[in-house]
């Protein structure tokens, strides 16, 4: 019998294979399979649902349970560039509405939508545990604290301009964004280089150049 994701590009059938041997009951692994399925077709679709179940031992309505309950599993088309804003209490009270409104328009996509070039997705989001860097947001789920509306204009004109192929937090924490919510620690060389949060085991993690500008 064949393997459900025996079409899928090698090395993600070895992450697949390393992911499941992990857990000593094999539908544990159920959410790290899922993002790994979500690089693979770009989002977490119908058929990556029934594959990480035919994977798993589940069926593909309690895989749909555990994508559908979690935000960060998109089950619809997502840009190169997730752009999630913090409207939640602490981002709300320093301005965080501004924020948002100045990713719509410097993007031309408003909230919960995806451009017709597939460059960019704007979302509000609810806390993402920066309340002392507020207002806050993230791009493929890298960090930027204190951002500015000027400032988050600014990052998504250069996100256009410059199309990074890593998308690093401490290089756009250093061009676009203000005071954090701790000290800065040791410089973190690997980005995100999709819409999944950077992750060795995933294969979703790559060092960044920190080039700047």
């Amino acid at each position: 019998m064949s393997s459900p994701i025996a079409h899928w590009d090698p090395e993600y059938q070895r992450r697949a294979a390393t992911i499941v041997e992990r857990y000593p009951d094999v539908r544990s692994a159920v959410m790290p399979l899922l993002y790994l399925a979500s690089l693979h077709h770009g989002h977490v679709t119908e058929e990556a649902m029934e594959e990480v179940a035919a994977l798993t031992g589940l069926t593909a309505a309690q895989v749909q349970s555990v994508a559908s309950f979690y935000t960060m599993y998109k089950r619809e088309r997502v840009g190169r560039y997730l752009v999630s804003v913090c409207t939640s209490i602490s981002c709300f009270l320093r301005g965080a509405d501004e924020v948002l409104a100045a990713v719509e328009g410097a993007t031309g996509v408003v909230d919960g939508e995806t451009d017709d070039e597939g460059l960019f997705t704007v979302e509000h989001v609810e806390c993402i545990g920066a309340c002392g860097g507020a207002p806050a947001l993230q791009v493929n789920y890298e960090f930027v604290e204190g951002v500015t509306p000027a400032k988050a204009a600014e990052l998504c004109r250069w996100l256009r301009d410059a199309r990074p192929e890593v998308v690093l937090g401490d290089e756009m924490q250093l061009l676009f964004g203000g005071r954090p919510s701790f000290d800065p620690g040791a410089p973190e060389p690997e980005g995100a280089i999709a819409p999944v949060p950077a992750f060795g085991p995933y294969g979703s993690a790559r060092p960044g150049t920190g080039g700047g500008r």
